[in-house]
């Protein structure tokens, strides 16, 4: 009898003892208020604003002034990375088309600056045609793997980035470990992704722009696995590194959102980020939060105001994984989402983007030339959550219901990768 009570008594401790850790919330609303409170003018965007001044006071208007034109193309860049603002990027572009005219495609620099700006705008087609042009003229082995390797990965020419990166391999390198993860992560192998990552962190060395990349990637990457603490951690050691690093800060964000149902305190985030980048990414956390508390009205207002942003011509298609399926959901648009990810694919033809045009043709009915473009193009290649969620929309659609539930128990896999919307709509076809 006794043991019987001992028994009992464990088992209700460690039946609390679970509850507690798993009512436990990992982003605390006093670390967030002294992060805002002490949040001042970051170093870097101090750093670069003097850094800018001091290539534009060089410039000169004869034609031979290639370096410190390129210079202050470059130092654009790195604006764009710490103020969200495409018109830096678009002035850096313009800046690197003048020098192309001047010395008449004579500079391998010029191009392979192209090629990087080009990337950082989806423009992956764009960027291959300019690193051949860089090519041409020469460039070491040493830029040119690392650069194919980035063109043909976001191609979806896996195996001729695999090649490259055979190509570049150095173990004690940052960029190798940091695109092996990348490889690896395409490939399903997350455990692994985390350590190349984290190996990448670690070879950073005293470059702090670059350790904090890596850091916020590393914690990503946790988020995907679904081990928030740890992807916690990653952030807020990165945001230590950087305080510029708006997107870990953001990361936190997504943690209380998802691990800690704190919808008030995400939102609290979110808005704060917004408040200090020109880029678009807080305003769809904001519609996720909205997803989250179920209020279609916000949702709806939010979108729209998001599509206003990212359907402008100097965005490109860099939004499109986004806005297609807000198109398809709350904006009710199936017709612009198909239009969209169709003309994605001239740009960039991957099972992925491939997905896309799969559950865009979903929403308008066609599903014979949906069944066409999976057994082409989609069936049998590696493929995340967002697209396997689509792909067991498209077996569902044929009434294939097995095949439906293997795609959406793989989704399921990634769960903090997807919508509130997604996520509830997984629960409902695996645990209904």
């Amino acid at each position: 009898m006794r043991f019987i009570k001992i028994t009992v008594i464990l088992v209700t401790s460690l039946l609390c003892f679970q509850c507690q850790r798993e009512e436990r919330k990992l982003v605390t609303q006093s670390f967030i208020d002294s992060l805002q409170t002490n949040y001042g003018v970051p170093k870097a965007i101090t750093n670069n604003e003097n850094e800018l001044q001091f290539w534009k006071s060089r410039i000169k208007n004869d034609a031979s002034d290639l370096v410190n034109k390129a210079k202050y193309a470059s130092t654009l860049v790195s604006r764009f990375h710490l103020s969200g603002d495409i018109k830096d990027l678009k002035a850096s572009d313009s800046l690197l088309f003048d020098l192309e005219k001047r010395f008449n495609g004579t500079q391998a620099g010029t191009y392979l600056s192209l090629t990087h700006n080009s990337i950082l705008q989806h423009r992956f087609n764009k960027a291959g045609d300019y690193l051949k042009k860089a090519k041409a003229i020469g460039i070491s082995s040493k830029i040119s793997y690392p650069l194919t390797f980035d063109v043909d990965f976001e191609n979806g020419n896996i195996e001729t980035a695999a090649l490259n990166l055979d190509k570049m391999k150095d173990e004690k390198d940052y960029g190798y470990q940091f695109r092996k993860s990348k490889m690896a992560h395409y490939n399903g192998e997350l455990d692994a992704s985390i350590v190349y990552m984290e190996k990448a962190s670690a070879l950073a060395n005293n470059n702090a722009y670059l350790k904090s990349v890596a850091l916020s990637n590393v914690g990503d990457l946790y988020v995907h696995a679904g081990k928030f603490e740890k992807a916690k951690n990653s952030y807020i050691q990165s945001i230590k590194i950087n305080d510029a690093d708006l997107h870990s800060i953001m990361g936190l964000g997504w943690i209380a959102l998802v691990h800690d149902k704190n919808d008030s305190l995400a939102e609290n985030i979110f808005k704060f980020v917004a408040t200090k980048t020109k880029s678009p990414d807080p305003l769809y956390k904001l519609i996720l939060v909205d997803q989250f508390r179920q209020d279609q009205a916000s949702e709806l207002k939010q979108a729209k105001q998001y599509e206003a942003i990212v359907t402008d011509s100097v965005y490109g298609t860099m939004y499109n994984k986004y806005i297609i399926p807000l198109y398809i959901g709350c904006l009710n648009n199936p017709k612009k989402a198909e239009a969209l990810a169709k003309n994605e694919l001239k740009r960039r033809a991957t099972p992925q983007t491939y997905s896309w045009y799969v559950y865009a043709l979903l929403a308008n009915n066609k599903l014979d030339e949906a069944n066409t473009i999976y057994k082409t193009h989609i069936s049998g290649k590696p493929l995340e959550a967002l697209e396997l969620y689509y792909i067991g929309k498209l077996m569902e659609a044929n009434k294939k219901g097995y095949n439906a539930k293997e795609f959406y128990k793989a989704a399921e896999e990634n769960l903090y990768d997807l919508t509130p919307v997604i996520a509830r709509d997984l629960e409902s076809k695996l645990h209904e």
